[in-house]
């Protein structure tokens, strides 16, 4: 059986986020990490290797997507992390 997510007419989203960090803004940064696994559609999270912070996401839908988007670059901000550069691939299926 396939999971219900498959069986959507909405495909995954990905959404790929980085931005420039440095070490004064780790902890800041980690406790903001902590809290993502709570983001409503999230399917998965993988985090690229330094110098850039940030993480690539897949959500459900795309609506999902952008709102996390939207949210975690406000957030980011406000602790001076940045340039924040966001990009959604095209997605596929099989």
């Amino acid at each position: 059986m396939k999971p219900a997510l498959l069986d959507s007419a909405e495909r995954p989203v990905l959404v790929v986020m980085n931005f420039l960090a440095d070490a004064a803004r780790a902890p800041g940064l980690r406790v903001m990490a902590e809290s993502i696994a709570a983001k409503p559609g999230l399917i998965g999270k993988i985090d690229p290797e330094a110098p850039r912070a940030g993480s690539i996401y897949l959500f459900a839908s795309r609506p999902q997507a952008r709102a996390y988007h939207a949210m975690h670059a406000a957030r980011l901000a406000k602790v001076g992390a940045g340039p924040i550069r966001a990009a959604y691939p095209p997605s596929t299926r099989r």
